[in-house]
């Protein structure tokens, strides 16, 4: 993949330090992880397989469909897959440590640690100790235990030393906002504004400089911005940073990164970190969403995200991983074809979801103003009018609409819980029953799979959130190119 790669001071943008005397690596900060939570526990189960003398054992059987197919022999001192070497081997123990630190749910000593990965305790504390002069992980209060020894010192990821930015632009808002690695909002900034048919020459470098000023707010307080990630409303090229198309936006065919770090400036009041990059709003949506769950209910989630802003977007999360696609263009729900003769959609298309149960729909088929929001039209619903009838019947059309869209998906996926955010997550309650009347009679495993509707609880752009938590994926991805 490519990211734009700023040419700042080492000691000042790509690797933090625990105080000004340690001496930064050199070489490019990585770019963003994977699409998965900052702490994912299958990972670490896997991770065995990938590098089978970590653990001393192997886990091949499981993965054995997950292998690539056999190819041509390579040309000559060119490795397709290389051997496991010492610093590969310590990366691998060190990605391995901060798993397990970020994924637990409780804090971890030294001797958890020892136990969970099979690692002696010295190798085990050599590797914390890097992370703590990392500004990765931080050490606790001591607690007594009831064994003989020294009383464990929980370890914890580390707060307001490395920070992510997340940027969204959508139709009818902007947003910047950092978050340190335990997930706490640094700071934050969001502007409603309306940007259909908006100029992105304007629009992106003045987004840029909001960020900037975020940046610096949680730069004040102690945090090193590691990099940013945009959330843009449209198809992101497989590269994240060129916009292929955003039909509720109006713009395609952008260097998003370009037009955004055009506001950074020698003046500037805060940093975009050791890289910039984009991707697609409802997918860094899903991610912070799959946080937030796995978070309240112990254990990673598999779900379809469905949210509603101007139009729909989705993604498929399975076991906490946000699952884009070859190109990154999965879960485009929104320009599903309900009804093919239906009215004409943003994007060229007819008789798409979006047509039926995206926000300037929802709203214009209620009888409501386009700038009204979801708790207005759940007002309206209450009156026993022809107000009232005119947005039920909007809510059961929009239902019905996501029930075919949704049973669709489930028949390809097998994925049978549905989250509803944005817009949609207020109508919850009441798009449920209508939702769930469509995938009774059309998913074929409905008679045997449990069907769950619920509602989102991340608040407002949960897009920003995940952008965030994107950028900070690179350092339990890659945790030694952050230790001095």
């Amino acid at each position: 993949m490519t990211y734009a790669t700023f040419d700042q001071p080492a000691a000042e943008n790509n690797v933090p330090k625990k105080n000004d005397d340690a001496a930064p690596l050199p070489g490019p900060v990585p770019g963003p992880g994977s699409m998965a939570r900052l702490g994912r526990r299958s990972l670490t189960r896997g991770l065995s397989a990938v590098n089978g003398s970590v653990n001393g054992h192997s886990d091949a059987a499981r993965h054995d469909f997950q292998r690539p197919q056999r190819r041509d022999r390579p040309a000559h001192q060119e490795a397709l897959r290389p051997g496991a070497r010492q610093e590969t081997l310590r990366e691998a123990n060190l990605m391995l440590i901060t798993e397990e630190i970020f994924a637990s749910s409780e804090p971890l000593s030294r001797a958890d640690l020892s136990i969970r990965t099979g690692m002696t305790r010295s190798t085990v504390s050599r590797l914390v100790d890097d992370l703590l002069s990392a500004g990765i992980v931080r050490e606790g209060s001591p607690v007594a235990v009831h064994t003989r020894g020294r009383p464990a010192v929980p370890l914890t990821p580390a707060r307001k030393t490395l920070a992510g930015l997340g940027v969204e632009v959508n139709v009818d808002f902007t947003a910047a906002r950092a978050l340190d690695l335990t997930g706490e909002v640094l700071a934050e900034e969001i502007i409603e504004s309306d940007q259909r048919d908006s100029d992105p020459a304007e629009v992106l470098p003045a987004v840029g400089s909001m960020a900037l000023r975020v940046a610096a707010e949680a730069e004040a307080q102690g945090a090193r911005i590691i990099g940013t990630v945009l959330a843009i409303p449209g198809l992101v090229g497989h590269d994240e940073r060129t916009l292929m198309r955003a039909p509720n936006l109006g713009w395609h065919g952008l260097d998003l990164v370009e037009l955004l770090s055009q506001s950074q400036q020698e003046d500037s009041p805060g940093t975009f970190g050791g890289f910039v990059s984009a991707g697609n709003e409802a997918k860094l949506a899903a991610l912070a969403v799959a946080q937030e769950l796995t978070a309240a209910e112990g254990e990673e989630q598999t779900f379809i995200y469905v949210s509603a802003q101007m139009g729909v977007g989705s993604a498929v999360v399975i076991d906490g991983v946000v699952e884009a696609g070859p190109h990154g263009w999965a879960g485009e729900i929104g320009h599903v074809a309900v009804e093919p003769s239906g009215p004409q959609c943003g994007c060229g298309a007819s008789g798409c979801l979006e047509v039926y149960a995206g926000k300037r729909a929802l709203l214009q088929a209620a009888g409501l103003d386009p700038r009204a929001s979801a708790e207005d039209l759940v007002g309206v619903i209450e009156w026993e009018d022809e107000a009232g009838q005119r947005a039920r019947a909007a809510i059961e059309r929009a239902g019905t609409a996501l029930g075919v869209a949704l049973s669709g998906a489930m028949n390809l996926v097998d994925v049978h819980e549905v989250v509803l955010g944005g817009e949609f997550g207020p109508l919850t309650d009441l798009l449920r029953p209508h939702i769930e009347h469509q995938l009774k009679q059309r998913v074929l495993a409905a008679e045997w799979a449990s069907v769950r509707v619920r509602e989102s609880g991340t608040g407002i752009a949960p897009a920003v959130s995940g952008g965030a938590l994107r950028a900070l994926r690179g350092v339990v991805d890659a945790p030694q190119h952050w230790i001095p």
